[in-house]
């Protein structure tokens, strides 16, 4: 009797010890189910890259303009040129236009386009908030949106980040206003026809800069003398002037990728064809990724001649 009274003890003493043992266990299964429910969420999604605006029957058009265009000194747009509802074109020629010329209701289905991408630029979401000069800023692909007038006094840089889609949409509810000489430039894959400027009033670009994106004004657009421009200047109501410009607007512009060579590829640690790299990432224009080499081969650096990319004077 005593022999069975000790086993029920030891039994009951027994459970008492497992019954902790048997919590904590569950409390660990409820902790790695959780684990598990993170781990297969992941982290949360990126948000999703803006389309293209879409253009419609004005993307075969360098220039649009609502009451007229003017011209004076030998522009060349590579796309068509119209107007409507007015009908006044002058100055071409001595301008030259590499698509087709239309007015009034010949470029009818074209305003219409404008008047739904415009639309459709300045409905979109803002990604972030600027304003003023853009001077001297590195953007990526997103909504920019600007409560008053927009200007690019200097350099404006676009970085696509190595994505040859990566979509820029400036919204300016007054004016945009570029410098003389001031430049919008690409990079890392960033291509001139996934570039979007929405402006409320009118827009006027400085003389000999390189404007890069496609204009939709409500009213009228002013291109200055010597100004290339790499997309469009579309205007809904107001004139287009011209002044010995040169539009690229059937084609695009696009940035190389950063760190891809101009012609051969070259590993890590070695220069490059082009400029025989001296270490560190390279540029757009020459690709260069590592250490020593020489302008005739991209050579892997260490003792040798100007001949094998060692150090020493290049032939």
């Amino acid at each position: 009797m005593g022999t069975d009274t000790q086993k029920h003890a030891t039994i009951h003493r027994t459970g008492l010890r497992r019954r902790p043992i048997g919590l904590f266990g569950g409390a660990a299964l409820a902790v790695a189910g959780t684990a598990a429910l993170i781990i297969n969420l992941g982290a949360p999604a990126a948000f999703a890259a803006e389309a293209p605006v879409g253009l419609g029957a004005v993307a075969s058009y360098s220039v649009l303009g609502g009451e007229t265009v003017t011209n004076t000194g030998l522009t060349v747009l590579d796309g068509d040129l119209g107007t409507t509802p007015g009908s006044a074109i002058t100055g071409f020629p001595p301008g030259i236009v590499g698509g087709t010329t239309r007015v009034e209701a010949a470029a009818a289905d074209a305003k219409a386009s404008l008047l739904v991408a415009y639309d459709d630029a300045r409905s979109r979401a803002t990604t972030a908030s600027v304003a003023g000069d853009l001077v001297g800023q590195t953007l990526v692909g997103g909504v920019y949106t600007a409560s008053g007038p927009l200007a690019v006094s200097g350099t404006l840089t676009l970085d696509a980040q190595g994505d040859p889609n990566a979509v820029f949409i400036f919204q300016a509810a007054s004016t945009l206003i570029t410098a003389s000489s001031s430049r919008i430039a690409l990079l890392d894959g960033a291509s001139s026809c996934n570039v979007y400027w929405q402006v409320a009033e009118s827009a006027t670009l400085g003389t000999n800069s390189r404007f890069t994106g496609t204009i939709m004004a409500l009213q009228s657009i002013s291109v200055t003398t010597g100004t290339r421009v790499d997309g469009r200047a579309l205007a809904r109501n107001g004139q287009v002037s011209l002044q010995s410009n040169v539009f690229q607007s059937t084609t695009c512009v696009t940035a190389p990728l950063i760190g891809t060579p101009t012609d051969t590829a070259t590993p890590p640690g070695t220069g490059t064809p082009t400029d025989g790299g001296t270490g560190g990432p390279g540029t757009p224009t020459d690709g260069g990724t590592g250490g020593p080499g020489t302008p005739t081969d991209g050579g892997t650096g260490g003792p040798g001649t100007p001949t094998d990319g060692g150090p020493g004077t290049p032939r």
